[in-house]
């Protein structure tokens, strides 16, 4: 019998319609059937996508196989049970909602085999405005180290294994973790591979965000995501000895699983589970969270850390309530050094350093932050965002400042207007430059400030609207309608989601707008 080149992945638990693309996707694949097996595991979904895996089955015999099995909760189980199944010399992992670019398993194989890689990662995309960290896929690189390169921002499991790698190393998902189960996996694979490439040259993998967000991941709680923070740092503190390289991978997860823990949405929490949450991060900074790490912060995760470990829990919300009710604290400038003084910084109380509130070296990015006032689309041709920063000497202490959504769209025109307490800027973006260099899902585009000063750029994005009513506005682009809308992301800042109109989008907002039965 012939060993396939690679056997696709996929856990699935209620994901229709959209495991019908996943699946059509893989099944088009220009490598080829008889190079191709695919190992669906159905965790016992209630929504047909049994019954549609099995017509895949039907279609596609020696090709598809499908497992069913009771619900486990989570993707771990139905994942590792699909690796005892598995015959390919490579796996690759696909979430039930997501979708392969045509080409893209026939090049992971070549490159693989090509560079004798143990894992290979192929570009990315978010759809419906899902986000994806694009730092790794900046270039295509033949050989890229887990420790100094961004790879420990994208350890999701979608990924091009070499089977053998997880069989030698018994590698297998925790089944104890109903989210982040992937990071242990991939976190151990990337750590034992001799070799791990990128490809950047094409749109491999397309990550969906789906219109009902039911994806365990959007939804999962605090204390859930509190338990997967712990068992994966747990996890990298028993592989990776103390020092450097630990470090790497762990400023990961303070500055995303950990500092998400600590974000606004703390506020609205109970006080119990408040409690909690501050006593399992001041545990894991106890254990894991060195000089090293906190430098390598920004200010509002570091200061937050910060109150978390040596404050109480009064005190830590003092600092989350600056900052979602206040904005920007005073600065403290002392012998050419700035401090933010947030809530907590010299209380001889707490006794904190100054270095955890100290902001020198990113001076540009703190004068950068600007608060929004106003998000307004005129018409279908502008979006006016009014902004403001409570410095009266903006425009001496910034030899320029723009706003730009995203990277790559400066607004048409910037305006600083100072008063006594403060000053206002007022920047008119163009919306047909928005739809620009969009992937086929659309574009999250960042509303942020970019400011020369001190002699050198800060970047830093704009704060959104206390009271943040999502706007939207239509626009064509030849034959094609866009929906651009403003809001604000789970961080509080100013973004614009840009998404093509498609009949899938229609019917999803009809499904949400119409009483059940459509009348």
């Amino acid at each position: 019998m012939t060993v396939p080149d690679v056997t696709v992945v996929t856990a699935v638990y209620n994901t229709m319609p959209y495991l019908t693309r996943c699946l059509t996707s893989v099944v088009e694949q220009t490598i080829g059937l008889d190079r191709l097996e695919i190992v669906a595991v159905d965790d016992g979904s209630t929504d047909g996508s049994g019954r549609e895996l099995d017509r895949f089955a039907k279609a596609y015999p020696g090709t598809v196989k499908v497992i069913h099995q009771a619900n486990s909760g989570g993707p771990a189980k139905p994942s590792n049970r699909a690796l005892e199944v598995a015959t390919g010399r490579y796996v690759f992992f696909i979430g039930s909602d997501d979708y392969l670019g045509p080409e893209a398993l026939e090049r992971l194989v070549a490159a693989a085999d090509r560079q004798d890689a143990d894992v290979v990662l192929g570009r990315m995309v978010g759809v419906n405005s899902r986000y994806i960290h694009q730092a790794i896929f900046e270039s295509t690189q033949s050989d890229v180290d887990l420790f100094t390169s961004p790879l420990p921002f994208s350890l999701s499991n979608t990924k091009l294994f070499r089977r053998d790698l997880i069989e030698r190393h018994k590698l297998r998902y925790p089944e104890d973790m109903p989210v982040g189960s992937d990071q242990p996996f991939t976190i151990e694979a990337c750590y034992r591979a001799r070799r791990i490439s990128v490809l950047a040259d094409y749109d491999y993998y397309f990550a969906v965000r789906r219109f009902n967000a039911h994806n365990i991941t959007y939804k999962s709680r605090h204390l859930e995501r509190l338990h997967c923070a712990e068992s994966i740092m747990n996890f990298v503190g028993g592989l990776i000895e103390a020092g450097p390289r630990r470090d790497a991978v762990l400023l990961r997860h303070f500055a995303w699983e950990v500092a998400r823990l600590l974000e606004n949405d703390f506020l609205g929490l109970d006080r119990p589970t408040q409690a909690s949450v501050q006593a399992g991060v001041r545990s894991l900074a106890e254990r894991y969270l060195t000089d090293t790490i906190r430098d390598q912060l920004g200010i509002e995760a570091r200061v937050r850390l910060a109150l978390a470990w040596h404050g109480e829990l009064d005190d830590l919300l003092a600092v989350i309530r600056q900052d979602a009710d206040h904005g920007n604290p005073p600065t403290v400038v002392e012998d050419d050094r700035w401090y933010a003084e947030y809530p907590g910084f010299r209380d001889p109380r707490l006794g904190i350093p100054d270095h955890w509130f100290e902001i020198t070296g990113s001076a540009a990015e703190w004068i950068a932050r600007l608060d929004t006032v106003q998000v307004a689309f005129e018409g279908s041709r502008t979006l006016v965002v009014t902004a403001r920063s409570p410095r009266p000497d903006l425009p001496h202490l910034a030899s320029a400042l723009k706003v730009m959504a995203g990277d790559d769209v400066p607004a048409e025109t910037t305006e600083l207007v100072p008063d006594i307490t403060g000053t206002t800027i007022r920047a008119r973006i163009l919306l047909p430059a928005l739809l620009t260099n969009l992937a086929p899902g659309g574009k999250l585009r960042l509303i942020q400030a970019r400011i020369d000063a001190f002699g050198t750029t800060g970047t830093a994005p704009l704060r959104g609207p206390r009271r943040a009513v999502p706007q939207r506005v239509v626009v064509r682009r030849g034959a094609r309608l866009h929906v651009l809308t403003a809001t604000v992301n789970h961080k509080g800042q100013l973004i614009v989601a840009v998404a093509p109109v498609t009949p899938r989008r229609v019917m999803a907002r009809l499904r949400r707008r119409l009483p059940l039965g459509g009348k």
